[in-house]
């Protein structure tokens, strides 16, 4: 069975709203024809060489990633170019690419943070940063876990639930504190601090977190910390926005997750247990 990409376009669409994403953003269609049949799409955090393999490997008509192939403005795709050179061999192998980055995150169901929240098993999600008028959507999210448990066994209770990745979980804290309200925050989410200290919450589990706020939050009664991979914070999203898509048309397509690791760490040495 085959479906328009159109048609596949307007169903992703309609569960992750362009009008959510930031002004800055870069979402949408980047390229592919929306006349064009759709058999098979591929699921993926990042639009690189190695997940573009795997798109003409299986001969998926879609690739649909979260973070985007072109974040600021270009004036040509040429073929010597990295990313040029990706669409050019999208377009050869008659494979489009979507992008589906802040408004995937800010999604009242089956977004980033709701995927990252269910994954580490918080109950009574909330988004942390409300957005529009949906209560169910914004950044982040809130809920509670089923039991507490501390600092140091939530951070080990995080590597085991999000894919394996050199970097892992730290946390910054005392590892014996009890925690049971967290907050999450798929990819950057440092900035969302304040609300998860407004929220109560034990823990705020987030990426890309820089020393001196680190340091700065540690001085103050508030959340401890706990820093993943980006990729690792984001990859949750990924089954969940494929059986979404499967369920809204019908089965008219297949669907599959990348089985390509792309964060871009590959190892790590020494360090504190």
């Amino acid at each position: 069975m085959t479906v328009q990409l159109g048609t596949v376009l307007a169903a992703l669409e309609a569960r992750y709203d362009p009008a959510l994403a930031e002004s800055w953003d870069a979402v949408g269609l980047v390229c592919g024809d929306p006349a064009e049949e759709v058999r098979s799409v591929l699921f993926a955090v990042d639009p690189t060489a190695a997940v573009v393999d795997e798109v003409i490997a299986t001969g998926a008509q879609l690739l649909v990633t979260h973070h985007p192939l072109f974040l600021t403005p270009v004036h040509g795709v040429p073929a010597d170019d990295a990313k040029g050179r990706l669409v050019h061999r999208l377009v050869r192998a008659g494979a489009g690419l979507f992008v589906a980055h802040t408004n995937a995150d800010r999604a009242p169901d089956h977004g980033v943070n709701a995927a990252l929240a269910a994954v580490l098993g918080l109950a009574d999600a909330v988004p942390l940063e409300p957005a529009g008028d949906d209560p169910r959507a914004g950044l982040g999210r809130v809920g509670t876990l089923p039991e507490a448990m501390t600092l140091r066994e939530f951070a080990g209770h995080a590597a085991a639930v999000l894919p394996a990745t050199a970097g892992g979980a730290r946390a910054a804290g005392d590892p014996g504190r009890l925690v049971r309200r967290v907050a999450v925050c798929g990819g950057s989410g440092g900035s969302l601090l304040a609300a998860a200290a407004a929220a109560d919450a034990d823990v705020l589990l987030t990426s890309d977190l820089k020393h001196h706020p680190v340091s700065d939050a540690l001085e103050v009664p508030g959340p401890a910390l706990v820093d993943v991979a980006h990729y690792a914070s984001e990859w949750p999203w990924l089954p969940v926005a494929a059986d979404v898509l499967r369920r809204d048309l019908g089965g008219a397509v297949e669907v599959a997750v990348s089985t390509r690791r792309t964060d871009p760490w590959s190892c790590r040495a020494g360090g504190p247990s």
